[in-house]
C-alpha cells in the first residue's frame, strides 16, 4: 500500500499556482513539484504542510491508500 494525495486536485480551487500551494504548505516548490510528478514519496513534512494549507479538511480528504501497481516482468510464458 502506498499513500496517495488529493492535494493537487483540491489546490486548483484555492491556490492559483504550485508556488502558492508550496508557500501555504511551508515547503519549497521543488519538493511539491516532485511529489506531484511522482518523483518523491509523500513524507511527514508533506502531510503536515497539506494540513496547514487545507485546515478545514480531514486527513482522509487529503490522502488515501492505493495498492502498488504490479511491475511487468517482461517474461513470456
Amino acid at each position: 500500500m502506498i499513500v496517495k494525495t488529493r492535494v493537487f486536485d483540491l489546490s486548483c480551487l484555492r491556490y492559483q499556482s504550485l508556488s502558492d500551494l508550496a508557500r501555504a504548505m511551508g515547503l519549497s516548490v521543488s519538493q511539491v513539484y516532485r511529489v506531484r510528478e511522482g518523483k518523491r514519496g509523500i513524507n511527514q513534512k508533506f502531510i503536515i504542510g497539506a494540513v496547514r494549507a487545507f485546515p478545514e479538511r480531514r486527513l482522509d480528504d487529503l490522502f488515501y491508500f492505493a495498492s502498488e501497481e504490479p511491475v511487468a516482468s517482461g517474461l513470456k510464458g
